[in-house]
């Protein structure tokens, strides 16, 4: 079984990849919403 110390490592490291993947994803939304806007103009 993995140690205590790895087992915390590794959800610091999940907890920064879904907070990554939730701004990510924002970013993706805004960028879209831009250019659709401007072929929509």
């Amino acid at each position: 079984m993995a140690e205590k110390s790895e087992i915390k490592a590794h959800i610091a490291t999940y907890n920064s990849v879904i907070e990554l993947l939730k701004w990510g994803s924002v970013g993706v939304a805004l960028i879209a919403a831009l250019v659709i806007w401007l072929i929509y103009r």
